[in-house]
């Protein structure tokens, strides 16, 4: 759990660790009520939409393994390597900014080529 102090690097420990262990909980915990998250799939505002990008997400991890985390007081950067059921492999990484001990913010950068790809192979139900 964050606490008011909470540093970006701090939490984007918890943040990155939480999301290796498919913790959705911990996540929206540490997420502010009007948390943006910022990926190639488009942008949501709002703890409800966040919690529903992170438990999609963690649907999909078979495993997570972090390369790096770097920050300060107000924002860090996690980069890590992801094994996903529709993706064998692609390495993300996350620009987080943070405000009163609370996840603010996410940028989450990588290649949707794949995953696409993947979608395009799917049949409809």
């Amino acid at each position: 759990m964050a606490k008011p102090n909470t540093t970006a690097l701090e939490l984007a420990r918890i943040y990155v660790e939480a999301m290796a262990n498919r913790d959705v909980e911990t996540i929206v915990s540490i997420s502010a009520e009007n948390v943006i998250c910022i990926s190639p799939i488009g942008q949501t505002t709002g703890i409800a939409q966040f919690r529903g990008f992170q438990e999609g997400f963690a649907q999909m991890i078979t495993r997570l393994t972090t390369l790096a985390v770097h920050g300060d007081d107000r924002q860090a950067v996690v980069v890590y390597d992801v094994e996903t059921h529709p993706v064998p492999h692609t390495v993300v990484a996350e620009l987080i900014k943070v405000e009163n001990g609370k996840l603010a913010s996410t940028h989450v950068i990588y290649d949707a080529t794949p995953f696409a790809a993947y979608m395009a192979t799917v049949q409809p139900h």
